[in-house]
Parts: structure tokens; sequence; C-alpha cells
């Protein structure tokens, strides 16, 4: 009995540690959202080149999830979890400490390649502290941690931007560091073996430098298109060109190797590879909702970063609580396939109430379009965690692990990419239409300007109508900007109508049943690798 107590005692602390690592890490991807104007202000930079602070982590992310299981492997799990924690807890004072943008993004970058780790570390820790019968349970809990990270981040943020400086959104990551590294170190078993095969592993060093060359070129192409003016800038001519060809050489250096960094051979199970289609916009869905929603009321409704926090944070615990239900349901045998279903309807809900709110908006009012965006992601991410692993050996699950980790952040780094550049050339045009409204021969333009210029007037005003005609004008950007932000929000939701029918596809691949032999093969495939690799 004593010994049955101190067991689960252990696996308490170790779903403790690994969960709060887990949100750690994601926390780390939005925590930065509330902050970026106080961000850009104290470095002297504008609000598009600050956003580098968040795309240079999701890079990071993209990068190292993937080298995850071949990390582990090589250092040994336990080894390189406990590093990456201390390589993102420093990285996480270094960030804090920065005086220039560069410096802060470099720090950044070094802070994901730590907080990357923590992630499908922390997942494979996880399910390794329970019973096959109770990891759906598991997945639920871990499914709560993807959502609440991301998601507590503009919240958390809010709070320490209301009471103390930017910096510190960096420094919270300490103590919670420190804590979770003890807890590791004195309560995470090392598997039998391991570290101890290191060896008998090469390091797939062309693998590594392929998937770097493909990731970085690509997100700064997605993040500067747009002020870079495509492909007119020799940057963009430049890149565009090594982000596919790495692309393509990293795919087949990763299929020849006999001990690849990435084990892109799990992509022959076509439900795996289907299911990272919907992690892929899932990824974008999540991260990018998280990114505009709080730069749009904060421009447009004038919300405080605290505001701006709750907002979020109260319709996301309505609707958190359902990871753990549907768990579940899941462990009991009910089908995924309902949850996708309603969880990708809710989702296209979401983005489109969205799109018609307005400047005036109160964060209650913003209530019920949230709610949608939480019950659509919790009652998808579980499924599509179980679906991706579904039919793969045992023996491969790390692979596919880090393979649909990385499609989620490369989903989530995409988005905001994608989104910035989608509102800057719809802000180009919503502006273009409301000027050909606001002209000084206008007998509207000039009611309006004399309107705020008598009202300038009685405040003491020597210049009012030059005054009155700049307020105007910020006016008009500002109807501008709050129409773009309103297009993402739709836009959002296209991304979930486009794959709504592959639904249907996934249902019938899982359905289908594998030839034994070929099962087997694969099985024997996978055992035979793995003693090469070990």
């Amino acid at each position: 009995m004593a010994l049955s107590k101190i067991k689960q005692w252990t696996r308490v602390v170790v779903v403790l540690t690994t969960i709060s690592a887990a949100i750690m890490e994601l926390l780390d991807t939005s925590i930065v959202n509330v902050a970026l104007f106080n961000m850009a202000g104290s470095l002297g930079v504008n609000t598009e080149d600050v956003a580098w602070v968040i795309t240079s982590y999701a890079i990071a992310n993209v990068i190292i999830i993937p080298l995850t299981g071949f990390l582990a492997a090589y250092f040994g799990r336990k080894n390189y979890y406990i590093v990456s924690m201390i390589i993102f807890t420093i990285a996480s004072y270094m960030c804090g400490a920065s005086e220039s943008l560069w410096t802060l993004v470099f720090w950044r970058f070094i802070q994901g390649i730590g907080g990357g780790a923590l992630l499908s570390t922390s997942q494979a820790i996880l399910f390794d502290a329970f019973e096959p019968k109770d990891r759906g349970m598991a997945s639920g809990l871990f499914g709560m941690g993807i959502v609440l990270g991301p998601t507590l981040g503009p919240t958390v943020g809010g709070w320490v931007m209301e009471h103390f400086d930017w910096p510190w959104i960096f420094y919270i990551n300490l103590p919670i560091g420190f804590i979770a590294t003890f807890l590791a170190y004195n309560f995470i078993d090392k598997k039998e073996g391991e570290g101890q095969q290191k060896a008998n592993i090469s390091i797939d060093y062309w693998g590594i430098g392929l998937l770097m060359l493909f990731v970085g070129p690509l997100q700064f192409v997605l993040e500067r298109g747009e002020a870079e003016d495509w492909f007119s800038s020799p940057a963009i001519r430049i890149l565009a060109p090594v982000a596919v060809l790495s692309l393509i050489g990293f795919i087949w250096r990763e299929l020849s190797t006999a001990s690849p960094a990435v084990n892109l051979r799990v992509l022959r199970f076509p439900t795996l590879a289907l299911t990272n289609i919907f992690t892929f916009v899932l990824g974008v869905g999540l991260f990018t909702s998280v990114y505009v929603f709080p730069v749009m009321v904060q421009r447009i409704n004038g919300y405080t970063a605290l505001e701006t926090g709750l907002a979020i944070l109260w319709p996301t615990l309505v609707g958190v609580f359902l990871f753990p239900v549907v768990g579940r349901m899941m462990s009991k045998g009910v089908s995924p396939f309902p949850f996708i279903f309603i969880g990708s309807i809710m989702f296209i809900t979401f983005g489109f109430m969205g799109a018609t709110m307005n400047g005036e908006a109160t964060r209650w009012d913003f209530f019920h379009v949230l709610v949608f965006r939480t019950f659509g992601i919790a009652l998808m991410q579980l499924p599509m965690i179980s679906m991706a692993v579904q039919g793969i050996p045992t023996a491969e699950y790390p692979g596919a692990i880090a393979i649909n980790n990385m499609i989620r952040q490369l989903g989530g780094a995409f988005g905001v990419a994608f989104a910035n550049n989608y509102i800057s050339g719809h802000f180009a045009q919503h502006r273009a239409d409301l000027v050909t409204n606001v002209y000084p021969q206008s007998q509207l333009y000039q009611e309006r300007v004399n309107s705020i210029a008598q009202g300038l007037s009685a405040r003491g005003s020597l210049d009012a109508s030059e005054q009155a005609s700049r307020l105007l004008n910020l006016a008009v950007d500002k109807q501008a900007y709050l129409l773009s932000y309103l297009d993402t929000f739709q836009m959002i939701s296209m991304f979930f109508v486009a794959i709504f029918p592959l639904i249907f596809v996934l249902q019938y691949i899982s359905k289908k049943k594998p030839n034994a032999s070929v099962a087997a093969k694969d099985d024997e495939d996978a055992k035979k690798a793995m003693m090469e690799a070990h």
C-alpha cells in the first residue's frame, strides 16, 4: 500500500512538472502579445518590427521540436529535458535584460530552442507515467496545457504590464524554471539504457542544417513579404528559392539516410499525414487568433493590457474543462470524429462572428465569440493528438509526436506571419477606399473638420483646423485597421472551411484495416530502425 502511494505521489509530481513545463513554453508564445506596443516604444522600433519577438521564438520551436526525438536519444531523455529547461530559464533572464530589439530577438530564439524541447519531451514523459488504458486522460491533461499556455499568456502578460514593465514578462519564468528543473532532476526516472547509446547514433548534420535553411528563410519571406514588396526585394528573391531548395533537400536527405534527424518515414501512415493538415490549420487558428485579438482591441478598442488578457481568460476557462471530459470519453471508445466535426464548425463560427465586431465592443461583447474559439480548440485538439498516432507502432511514437507538434507550431508561425501581411495589405486597400470619401472639397469632410476644430478651439488650441485634419486622418487609419483585423478573423475561418471536407476522408482512411503482413513488416522495420539507432 505504501509503495502504491509513493508511486501515485510520484505520478502527481511528474504530471505537475511536465504540464507546468509545457504551459510555460507555450505561454511564452503569446505572453508578449499584449506588450508589443510597450516594447516598441521602449526599444524605439515600430509594431511590425517588434513582431519578430514572436516569430523568432516560433522559428526556433519549429526547428527544434522535430529534432527532440533524436536529441533525447543521443543525450538521454532526462538529461536533454533538464538542460533544455536550464537553457529556457537562462534565456528568459537574458530576454528581460535586453536593451535593443535584435538582442531581444536573438535571446528569444535561444529561449525557443530550449522551450521547444519541453513540449514533445514533456508529452512523452507524461505518457510513460500512465498505463496504456489511462493515456486518454493523460492526453486530456496535456491538451489542457496546450490551450492554457498560449491563452493564459495575454492574461499573465496583462497583469505584469499593469504592475511592472515588459522585462518582467520574461523574469516570471525564472522561479517556475528553477522549481521545474529541481522536480525533474529528483522525480523523473531515466528509462533503461537511456543516454548510453550515444556512440551508436550518428548526428545528421545535413538534415539539421537543411531544416534550418528551410524554416528561417521561409519565415523571413512570410514575415517581411508585404513590407519588402515581395519579389521586388533582392532579399526575398534570394531567400525564397533557398527555402524551396532546402525543403527539397531536407526531404530527400531524411528519407535516404539511415539515421535521420527527423523521421519523415512515419508519414507513410496516411492517418498521420492527413491529421497533420488539421494540426497545421489548428495551429493557425490557435496562435493567430491569440495574436490578432490583443493587437486589435488595444489599438482599436482602447483596452489596457490587463483588460485584454481577462477578455481572453474567462471564455477560455469556460471551455477548457472539456479537455478531460473528451479524454475520458475517448478512453471509453467514443469516436473522435464527432468532436472534430463539431469543433471545426465552432471555429468557423468564431471567425465569422468575430468579423462582425466593432470598435465600441466591450470585452463582454467578445465573450461569446471567444467561447466558440475555446470550444472549437477543446473539441479538436485531443482527437487530433489521438489520431496522429493511430495505427503507428509504439517504437515510432516519438517521431510521430515530434512531427505533429512541429506542424502545430509551424501553423502558428505561418499564421502570425501571414496575418501580419494580410493586415498590411487589407489596411492599404481599406484606407484607399475610405479616403475616396474624405477630401477637402467634400461638404461632409468640411462639416466634420469644423466640428472637431470648434471643440479644440474651445479648449484653447491655436491651430485647431490643422489638428482637426490630423485627427480625422487618424480616425480614417483606425477604421481601416479595424476593417483589416475583422477581415483577418474571417480569413482564419476560411482555413477551417477549406479543410472541412477532409474530415470525411480522414474518417474513411481511419476505418480501413491495414493488411496484417504490411503492419507486421512496418513493426519489424520500426524495431530494426530502433535497434540500429540504439
